[in-house]
């Protein structure tokens, strides 16, 4: 499985040079998530709004489901990414979040 630190999946999402999904329920999404990143909770995963080409970086609380989500996916886009350590870690590094609060958080 590829995987990819907050820093560099921030720089790459940013850029456009990948999508970012997080996988999520819908509490946790609303509490706060990426900037520029779609949701697509793993609960109701639709693989068809996943591209077939070009980095695809996957997101959750801790990396654990966005990671199976991953190994489930690999054979659709070879550039399926798992974010190390999911939004604690991307919390953990003061990298931008927000939520439909304003007061984004980790749930």
């Amino acid at each position: 499985m590829l995987e990819i630190t907050p820093e560099k999946a921030f720089l790459e999402i940013a850029s456009g040079r990948a999508i970012g999904i997080d996988v999520r329920e819908s509490d946790e999404w609303i509490a706060g998530h990426a900037p520029s990143v779609t949701w697509n909770p793993k609960s109701a995963f639709d693989v068809t709004q996943v591209p077939r080409v070009g980095p695809v970086i996957l997101i959750c609380r801790s990396g654990n489901r966005s990671g199976q989500v991953a190994e489930s996916f690999a054979s659709h886009n070879p550039e399926i990414y798992n974010l190390v350590g999911g939004m604690k870690a991307w919390q953990a590094a003061n990298l931008p979040m927000e939520s439909e609060n304003g007061s984004p958080e980790v749930s």
